[in-house]
């Protein structure tokens, strides 16, 4: 029944508009109607009543107006790029795009071209996005000397001399490594790094690995994390000191790493949607101040009151929240393997995003992502 009687309020409002505007349509198009529409809806003010009904009526006409001009982001596909071919590495357990530890900066630039961006990670040094349309992503850390100290893809970039890459098993893996290990020390604390079903950590050749898993296809590997021993411990704590340039590079980083993975999956590319990051922004930090973790607020707002009292227009919304990762990396991770995160991030319809982030007074990063469609 709602839908029905959605569908005649909306033929009731296409007669009005054709009623009323139907000759001016035909002579000076749809654009300059509109805004003699919308002048019209702000000249009556007599009755509150009227206000109010006329509001909502101008709303669906909105509605419609972007339904009838798809006034939308338009995203082309972009052209598909060849993948590399892979060479076992020749230092290493492990490479990524045929980049492995301690190679030159120089020399991975030489192979990969410019960095597309540059961001600060929870390690204090940036990571360098390298990529062609996000195909064949992969991020790459340098040290001091200006050697390759961490990389990460989540794309068909893995090479090992063990015969692990993308889409191998868990099984596999385990077969072929050590015991994972259990925990990472920071000061005097022990942090539980591993969870059994979405990701183990192992100190190879001096690095840790981490390898995650995609719980929606059968456990088997997803991405791939390499740090340098040096490189991590560099970070005292398991959060990193919080301030405002990590914040930037950790929403620039979820920003990428969801466009890496709708291209692994075949989904269109987002764009940036800088009038909706204030709205995920504060969230992150009303959670982190008042110590909650949820979508809807203390207020009883949800992300759709959010984004309409901050007067961003939007046909479709969707939220992601994360808390208590310490990178971006492993917030994306973990989104991917929780269902309805999964499916923002890989929702064809969707064309905007946005990222959010603040920390508490424990330097606990909350991470807020919106997605939109105008």
């Amino acid at each position: 029944m709602p839908r029905i009687r959605n569908i005649l309020l909306l033929l009731i409002i296409v007669g009005f508009i054709w009623f009323r505007y139907g000759d001016d349509y035909q002579q000076a198009g749809i654009d300059n109607v509109w805004q003699e529409m919308k002048s019209d809806f702000e000249t009556i003010k007599e009755s509150p009543i009227v206000t109010s009904a006329l509001s909502n009526i101008q709303y669906q006409i909105e509605r419609l107006y972007n339904m009838i001009t798809d006034n939308q982001t338009e995203l082309s596909t972009p052209p598909k790029v060849e993948s590399p071919k892979l060479n076992q590495p020749e230092k290493q357990t492990f490479s990524i795009h045929n980049v492995e530890i301690m190679d030159a900066k120089a020399e991975v630039e030489d192979l990969l071209g410019e960095a597309k961006r540059t961001t600060m990670n929870e390690y204090g040094v940036e990571w360098h996005t390298y990529h062609e349309h996000y195909q064949n992503f992969i991020m790459v850390a340098y040290n001091s000397d200006n050697q390759v100290a961490g990389l990460y893809t989540n794309q068909d970039l893995i090479s090992s001399s063990i015969d692990i890459g993308l889409g191998s098993t868990k099984n596999e893996v385990t077969t072929q490594l050590d015991e994972p290990l259990d925990s990472i020390q920071k000061g005097f604390v022990k942090y539980r790094i591993n969870d059994d079903s979405e990701q183990d950590t192992y100190l190879i050749d001096d690095n840790y690995v981490t390898i995650f898993y995609d719980i929606h296809q059968n456990g088997t590997v997803a991405a791939v994390q390499i740090i340098t021993k040096q490189l991590e411990n560099q970070k005292e704590d398991y959060f990193a000191k919080a301030n405002s340039h990590l914040a930037e590079g950790l929403e620039y980083q979820l920003f990428d790493l969801t466009n890496a993975a709708r291209s692994k999956f075949e989904q269109p590319l987002l764009e940036w949607h800088e009038e909706s990051q204030n709205t995920a922004k504060n969230h992150s930090q009303d959670m982190a101040e008042q110590n909650y973790f949820a979508h809807t607020n203390l207020e009883g707002q949800s992300p759709f009151d959010r984004l309409e009292e901050d007067n961003v227009s939007f046909r479709m919304a969707g939220e992601n929240l994360a808390a208590g990762q310490s990178s971006s990396i492993f917030a994306h991770q973990g989104l991917m393997n929780s269902k309805g995160h999964r499916e923002n991030i890989l929702k064809n319809e969707f064309r905007l995003m946005s990222v959010g982030v603040a920390f508490n007074e424990d330097d606990q990063p909350f991470y807020t992502e919106t997605y939109l469609t105008k």
